[in-house]
């Protein structure tokens, strides 16, 4: 059934006869002026990683009591529900790339919490490929298309990674069984870094949050992501939100103590490592529910803006480097991509917000009406509040530059569980290699066997099966002619 009267973008009613220009004068008919430039500037700038995706809307429920933790008001109060909204993503896959793409994948939460946003941004791996943010643009770059022939280049990678060792470990990661999660709903998912947090004495913790999924975690191998669907993942995703199979994650935090981090042989900083086992405790919190899918598309998913920036009391949040230069990059690209006012969009709106910033581009909703636009003010503007538990001690973190490979030997000797999980990761690595010259073939293998010598000769034996297996070429279809080309006639008038 019609839904009303169509208008023009000013609310002008459209009369039947203006939705055709066949014989008339199309450039007086504000209908047609209106389809035609909005349709040439209906897109926005794509996001530079992250840009393929899907979301959801749904609660978190706070199960267990973390009140000696943090006083952050989201995870208090056992049975409180905070509505989220959440959005997949592929990291380096283009708007039209393909979801099973052997990729890092992306989960980031929005929780909608009296305190105002809290972004938690995941990743589908527990550790990153490096500490320094002056790597950011390039690792992207090389884990991206070649600028010449805009095609993936595994030159481009191994290149990148044996000149940068401390990324070994999470490539490692993404060249195993968990570079290809069998869809969203059948993944982990991990923030990465190390978080202060604090409790309502100013007690401070420090942990790592992690999302567990309750589907069970899967993986593709790499032939049965090569015959997947495209879009795979997001229509497995939303086809189990719409037949009410909910999809659910256990949050849960790993946390040490002050002492705990003073006592440790290793840096719980790093975001290129693991925590080892037996240096900290693991508390549940609560779950994680997705029950709707979005109305629309673009005005949810597209135009959501999550920054890892966006914390609440009682999450202080990390300390390093690399979160630090986060919380601007994230800022600058919405900017850029949504405007000065992307916090004033629907999808990224907070429950209570009062703020001394004006005008800009739309959407500005009241513009804070006649509220002063300066502080402090004698009149009735928003006025600060005092937290009287916010840690009085600043924490820092002296962050070292040693490459230490013994996280990427762990992952292939202890994380990996199985000897087909360790056969499968050399496979994908030996077949990474084989495009690559022969001079970054030697250098990739030199930093494996330094990681650990059976996965360096592991790898450099399968490496050498495939390039004496010729790659069949591809079997091309002939198209016949159609039956009245070569006999066209043209009648003369």
């Amino acid at each position: 059934m019609p839904i009303g009267i169509l208008t023009t973008d000013t609310g002008k009613l459209v009369e039947i006869r203006e939705t055709i220009t066949l014989n008339s004068d199309a450039f007086s008919n504000s209908f047609h002026e209106d389809l035609q430039f909005h349709f040439n500037n209906e897109r926005i700038p794509e996001r530079v990683v992250h840009a393929k995706g899907g979301g959801a809307f749904g609660y978190f429920e706070v199960t267990h009591d973390v009140s000696k933790f943090t006083k952050a008001d989201v995870l208090n109060g056992v049975g409180k529900k905070t509505e989220v909204f959440v959005r997949f993503s592929s990291a380096t896959e283009q708007l039209g790339g393909n979801d099973a793409a052997r990729d890092i994948k992306g989960l980031s939460v929005k929780f909608y919490t009296k305190e105002g946003n809290w972004d938690l941004l995941c990743l589908s791996t527990p550790v990153f490929f490096f500490k320094d943010p002056i790597h950011f643009p390039s690792f992207f770059h090389a884990m991206k298309r070649n600028p010449k022939t805009n095609l993936i280049d595994f030159s481009m990678r191994w290149d990148f990674v044996t000149k940068q060792p401390e990324s070994l470990n999470g490539f490692l990661y993404l060249l195993s069984d968990y570079g290809i999660p069998n869809g969203y709903r059948k993944m982990d998912a991990f923030a990465i870094h190390t978080f202060e947090i604090n409790n309502k004495h100013g007690d401070k913790y420090f942990v790592r949050f992690n999302f567990r999924t309750e589907q069970g975690e899967e993986a593709l191998t790499s032939a049965e992501a090569r015959a997947q669907d495209p879009d795979y993942y997001n229509k497995d995703l939303y086809n189990a939100i719409e037949k009410k199979n909910y999809p659910i994650w256990k949050l849960e935090m790993d946390v040490m103590t002050l002492n705990d981090i003073k006592r440790v042989d290793y840096d719980p900083f790093d975001v290129t490592r693991l925590w080892k086992k037996g240096t900290y405790t693991t508390v549940p919190i609560g779950c994680l529910v997705l029950n709707k899918n979005p109305d629309n598309f673009f005005r949810t998913v597209e135009l959501s803006a999550g920054n890892p920036g966006n914390l609440v009391p009682g999450i202080p949040g990390p300390l390093d480097n690399l979160f630090r230069s986060r919380r601007m990059m994230y800022r600058q690209t919405q900017v850029h991509r949504l405007k000065v006012n992307h916090n004033r969009i629907r999808i990224n709106e907070p429950l209570y917000w009062k703020v001394y910033n004006r005008d800009g581009r739309p959407p500005v909703r009241e513009n804070m009406k006649d509220a002063p636009n300066y502080y402090p003010n004698s009149y009735n503007g928003p006025v600060p509040y005092i937290d009287p538990a916010r840690p009085k001690e600043r924490f820092t973190i002296y962050e070292r530059n040693a490459v230490d490979l013994e996280p990427a030997a762990y992952f292939y000797n202890h994380y990996l569980c199985d000897e087909g999980q360790r056969q499968r990761l050399v496979n994908n690595t030996a077949q990474s290699l084989v495009p690559v010259s022969p001079y970054l073939q030697q250098r990739a293998l030199r930093l494996l066997s330094l990681t650990d010598p059976q996965l360096g000769i592991r790898v450099a034996e399968c490496l050498e099966e495939a390039l004496e297996t010729p790659t069949p070429a591809p079997h091309a279809i002939k198209i016949p002619r159609h039956p009245y080309e070569g006999n066209k006639h043209y009648v003369h008038l």
